[in-house]
C-alpha cells in the first residue's frame, strides 16, 4: 500500500498545486512538500494569500470589539437570551478564526487580537467559555475548537488558554473521551429519557436541575465527536502530543471508527465517517484521520489500515476528493489538500 499512497500524494499534490486558491498552495507547499521559509514559490504564495479576498472581507469585517456582525433575526434572538457568548456572536467569532486561520492570517492584523480578547474574556473561573448554545452546563467541543483558535494563533502562553487545557483535561471520562456534561448522561435517566428536549433544556437551566456526579454515569460511552474536537485542540500544543490523556482520547477515537455514536444529540449517524466535509470543526472520518495522523498513529497500528483504504478508495479519477454533499470548488481544495497531507503523514511513518 506504501506505493500506492505515495503515488496517490505526488500526483494529487501537483495536480492541485496548478489551480488551488492562495491559502490552499501554502498548506501544500508548507505540509506536503517540506518547503521552507526562504523558498521563492512559498513567498509568493504567502503574498497572494495576504490579497486573498474572503481573507480581505473577514479582517475587513470585524470589528474593533472583536466580533462580526450577525443577521438581524440572529441579533435579535440573541438579545432575547442572556447575550453573547450565549447566541450567534460567538458561533461567528469560531469559525471566523478557524478561516483566517486557514487564510495564514496573524493575531496582531487588523482586529484579530481583539477577538481572541473578547472570547477569553467570557471565561469562567472553572476554565471553560461558555456558550453558545446554553449556560447551564459547559460543551466540551466548542471549547476544544476555542482552544485550537487560540493555540493556532501563539497563545500558547497566555494563562487564560493553559486554563482552558486543564479544565478539558480535567472533563476527560473514564474511557478516555469526553461528552457534553448533563445533555450526553443526565438525559438517559429513566425518568428523562422519554422528555422532549426542550422540556429536559428547560428542567436544567432551571434552580431545579437535577444533581450531577459523572461517576454515576460510567456505564454511558463518551462522544465521539466531543471528543475529536478536543483532541483537534490540544494537538496545536507540541507538548500535549505524547501526553496520556491525548492518546487514550485517540485511542477512544480510533476504536470507534466507522461506528455509530452513541448519543443522538451530536452527529449520531455511522455515515458522518464517510461524508467528506468542510470546514474541519465538522466532525467526519477525514477530520479524525487527520488529527490521528498528525498523532503518529501509522503503519504499525492496524486500526489504521481500513482508515486508510477508505480515504484512498474515495479519491476520483481525477485525482481529487470532493465535498459528499453540495459539492463546493474551494471546499474540494481543501478537502483534497487535507487528504494528502494525511496521506503524507501516513506514508512517512513507514
Amino acid at each position: 500500500m506504501l506505493t500506492e499512497i505515495r503515488r496517490t500524494v505526488d500526483e494529487s499534490a501537483r495536480k492541485l498545486l496548478q489551480i488551488s486558491i492562495p491559502p490552499v498552495r501554502f498548506w501544500l507547499l508548507s505540509d506536503v512538500m517540506k518547503k521552507d521559509s526562504d523558498d521563492p514559490v512559498l513567498k509568493q504564495t504567502i503574498k497572494e494569500c495576504e490579497t486573498y479576498p474572503p481573507r480581505l472581507h473577514l479582517l475587513d469585517s470585524l470589528r474593533e470589539d472583536g466580533t462580526w456582525p450577525i443577521s438581524r433575526l440572529r441579533r435579535m434572538e440573541e438579545e432575547r437570551g442572556p447575550g453573547p457568548p450565549i447566541g450567534w456572536t460567538y458561533t461567528t467569532m469560531l469559525r471566523n478564526q478557524l478561516m483566517l486561520g486557514e487564510y495564514v492570517a496573524k493575531i496582531d492584523e487588523g482586529n484579530v487580537r481583539a477577538s481572541f480578547e473578547k472570547m477569553l474574556g467570557w471565561q469562567v473561573k472553572e476554565g471553560y467559555i461558555p456558550g453558545p448554545t446554553t449556560d447551564a452546563f459547559p460543551i466540551p467541543h466548542y471549547n476544544g475548537l476555542a482552544l485550537r483558535n487560540s493555540l493556532e494563533f501563539g497563545l500558547r502562553d497566555d494563562p487564560r488558554v493553559d486554563k482552558l487545557m486543564k479544565w478539558l483535561l480535567s472533563m476527560q471520562r473514564h474511557d478516555g473521551g469526553w461528552n457534553i456534561p448533563y445533555l450526553q448522561d443526565v438525559r438517559y435517566r429513566p425518568e428523562y429519557v422519554h422528555m422532549k428536549m426542550k422540556n429536559f433544556m428547560k428542567l436544567v437551566e432551571s434552580e431545579d436541575r437535577p444533581s450531577y456526579d459523572p461517576d454515576e454515569y460510567r456505564h454511558i460511552p463518551s462522544c465521539l465527536w466531543s471528543t475529536l474536537a478536543v483532541i483537534r485542540g490540544a494537538v496545536w500544543n507540541p507538548d500535549m502530543m505524547k501526553r496520556r490523556a491525548v492518546l487514550r482520547g485517540a485511542d477512544f477515537l480510533m476504536d470507534g471508527f466507522f461506528k455509530r455514536n452513541y448519543h443522538s444529540t451530536l452527529l449520531q449517524s455511522e455515515t458522518n465517517w464517510t461524508t467528506l466535509k468542510y470546514p474541519t470543526y465538522l466532525g467526519s472520518g477525514l477530520s479524525a484521520l487527520e488529527i490521528l495522523a498528525i498523532l503518529g498513529y501509522g503503519p504499525e497500528d492496524e486500526r489504521m489500515e481500513k482508515a486508510v483504504r477508505w480515504l484512498l478508495k474515495m479519491r476520483s479519477k481525477d485525482g481529487f476528493w470532493y465535498r459528499s454533499e453540495r459539492p463546493d470548488p474551494e471546499k474540494n481544495q481543501w478537502i483534497t489538500e487535507i487528504a494528502i497531507s494525511t496521506l503524507s503523514r501516513y506514508a512517512d511513518m513507514y
